[in-house]
């Protein structure tokens, strides 16, 4: 294959990811339409279930997310510069720091469900539909979002060995700028979702 050819494949690469985080997006931005509307019609619900939520924690998971999209920006440049063993050290890093992230939100859900707090329960019913309904979208887009936080690791860890074994290189990085990729926009989706869910009331 020639190099122009190469190059095509990686253009391509590319293109491919943008499209695919595009109907992410599209995913989210319909699920986000639901939560204004209904924000709109419950709003004083929304907000008083929106206090008993744990900022201190969404606020902590923010912070680790900006800095797992700080060290997979890193281990991008260390690969092309072609420190291998910064690149897979920091991609480590990130999968750690993702890994943070789901620990956190594992005990937030705990807690909330320990208390009865959960779609379809009884302690839910008791505080009106407002309170259902953003608790509903709370466990729902949150949920997805872990999902593809965990997805985003899975495919974290595959590419630290690949740059490990030297099938991803400063020569053929597209394989880990793409995975950079899809993790920024995991992280962008979740700067969204805490003004949402953490700061309205």
């Amino acid at each position: 294959m020639t190099a122009e050819g190469a190059h095509r494949d990686n253009a391509g690469a590319r293109l491919g990811m943008w499209l695919f985080i595009l109907t992410e997006f599209f995913l989210f931005f319909g699920a986000v339409v639901v939560y204004v509307f209904l924000r709109y019609r419950y709003s004083g619900a929304f907000s008083s279930a929106s206090g008993a939520l744990d900022l201190d924690l969404g606020t902590l998971n923010t912070l680790i997310l900006i800095t797992s999209s700080l060290t997979m920006a890193l281990s991008i440049s260390y690969l092309r510069r072609c420190a291998k063993k910064a690149a897979v050290y920091l991609l480590v890093l990130t999968f750690a720091l993702g890994g943070a992230f789901l620990f956190n939100k594992y005990f937030e859900w705990g807690a909330k469900i320990a208390a009865g707090i959960y779609p379809g329960s009884s302690s839910i019913s008791a505080h009106g539909v407002g309170e259902g309904l953003f608790y509903g979208l709370y466990f729902f887009m949150t949920g997805l979002h872990g999902l593809h936080v965990v997805a985003g690791m899975v495919v974290i860890g595959v590419m630290a060995v690949k740059v490990a074994r030297g099938s991803v290189s400063h020569s053929a990085p597209v394989g880990l700028e793409n995975t950079g990729l899809y993790w920024h926009a995991v992280d962008v989706v979740w700067i969204f979702l805490f003004p949402l869910f953490y700061l309205v009331g």
